[in-house]
């Protein structure tokens, strides 16, 4: 299994940026992926949650309304559209994913959002 991640970057206060996530090595379409990040300091946490299929999506509520998860099953890439970005999203973004009970990451890609 591998992810790969790309997007990231330095972005002002209220800009825009679009991670993905390229994964190979299992069968994409079949799996659950997430992203989830870590800022300096603190616990790594869960930012979002796409099903199988795509139709199911959940959020963390710092980033709702803000963030949107989607994947492309044809591309096994999953993507993580972020708008109205806060200095208090600055972090290292991970794509994950859980096959046969154990935990995959990608390497991470670096968001910093600040003036």
């Amino acid at each position: 299994v591998q992810l790969v991640e790309s997007g990231g970057g330095l972005v002002q206060p209220g800009g825009s940026l679009r991670l993905s996530c390229a994964a190979s090595g299992f069968t994409f379409s079949s799996y659950i992926m997430r992203w989830y990040r870590q800022a300096p300091g603190k616990e790594r946490e869960l930012v979002a949650t796409i099903a199988v299929s795509g139709g199911s999506t959940t959020y963390a509520d710092s980033v709702k309304g803000r963030f949107t998860i989607s994947r492309d099953n044809t591309k096994n890439t999953v993507y993580l559209q972020m708008i109205s970005l806060k200095p208090e999203d600055t972090a290292v973004y991970y794509c994950h994913t859980r096959v046969k009970l154990t935990n995959f990451w990608g390497q991470g890609t670096q968001v910093t959002v600040s003036s």
